[in-house]
């Protein structure tokens, strides 16, 4: 298995689902749209704090950016047959325009939708091109 780091951006397809680990930590997942066009599904999975934040300010509808471990997991379907899905393990995520309010001490000066939650500098998102294996 490999595992590459990603930033998706897209729009929430299904509303994000909380459950909890045997140690009950909280796990959040939902479905994310990152084609217009065409239906393009990525099952996103935040752990822990971000599984809060997240099912507190995400709903289906909204644009998000999401940052985490791209990772290939195998589920098995309604018919027995076992199916590989890209699933992306979040550490971060943005949410560009929502459907829910924004409290007025969260949002800026300008006129931006944006609310940020998590906080990485570029040069951990950005790779340099001898880094780059083709």
């Amino acid at each position: 298995m490999s595992i590459a780091k990603a930033v998706l951006s897209g729009t929430v397809y299904r509303n994000p689902e909380k459950r909890f680990t045997g140690n009950n930590i909280p796990v959040t997942s939902f479905t994310l749209n990152i084609d217009e066009k065409e239906t393009s599904l990525i099952r996103v999975i935040a752990r822990g704090n971000n599984a809060d934040l997240l099912e507190s300010a995400v709903s289906k509808g909204d644009k998000v950016v999401v940052e985490g471990r791209l990772q290939v997991a195998s589920v098995q379907s309604d018919d027995g047959t076992e199916k590989k899905v890209m699933e992306l393990d979040m550490t971060s995520f943005e949410v560009v325009n929502s459907s829910k309010s924004v409290s007025p001490s969260s949002s800026s000066s300008d006129t931006s939708d944006v609310v940020k939650f998590s906080e990485k500098e570029m040069d951990d998102v950005l790779i340099g091109e001898e880094e780059i294996p083709f």
